[in-house]
């Protein structure tokens, strides 16, 4: 029995606007790396729509298998294999990327392990870089919908390490790696993409 990809229905929603998006945001960028790719089909949808960049999927091992079937049904020259990478212990490259991408991870992620993913994009990005991160957020404090309020709650009874994030805290630790606010764009469903560049 041939083992199936993994798909992931929020994925297959948000993935236009979201690209509709990153084409402006990464015109310039050429080598883009994605942190926590899960199912790969972002990436691949991506990676098809923007040939100008070179797109690296990483994930935590247990994910990649998945992502590798992804990767390989698209077969895309600009998709080089996935790499094994979490936030916490790595390994990161360095220097290598002028972008950035991660969608729908800092809530699942503990605060220290933010911290951590920040500290590694310092050791792995140019000094002209761009970061693209998508999902939830919160502003001083407040929830922008109850929708979230409830999703947050659920996260918390999950793990009460998890949670959306406060942006303010979030650009603390982009500032920390000379990271600027460049844009903070609605999305649907409650979600933004905000994003940082560098230089």
């Amino acid at each position: 029995m041939t083992e199936e990809k993994p798909y992931s229905p929020a994925s297959e929603r948000n993935r236009a606007p979201i690209l509709e998006s990153l084409r402006v945001v990464f015109a310039a960028a050429r080598r883009v790396l994605e942190i926590g790719s899960g199912t790969g089909q972002h990436a691949v949808h991506f990676a098809a729509a923007m040939p100008w960049l070179q797109w690296q999927c990483s994930d935590r091992r247990d994910h990649l298998p998945g992502i590798r079937m992804w990767l390989a049904e698209a077969a895309l020259p600009n998709m080089p294999a996935p790499l094994p990478l979490d936030v916490s212990t790595g390994p990161w490259l360095q220097g290598r990327f002028d972008a950035v991408y991660s969608a729908n991870t800092l809530h699942i992620m503990s605060w220290p392990e933010v911290e951590a993913m920040f500290a590694g994009l310092n050791r792995s990005i140019t000094g002209s870089a761009t970061v693209a991160l998508y999902g939830p957020f919160n502003y001083r404090g407040e929830f922008t919908s109850d929708s979230n309020r409830d999703f947050d709650a659920s996260l918390r009874a999950r793990d009460p390490r998890m949670g959306i994030r406060d942006i303010e805290e979030v650009n603390r630790l982009a500032r920390g790696i000379a990271l600027l606010p460049a844009a903070d764009i609605a999305m649907p469903a409650n979600n933004r993409l905000l994003v940082w560049r560098r230089g």
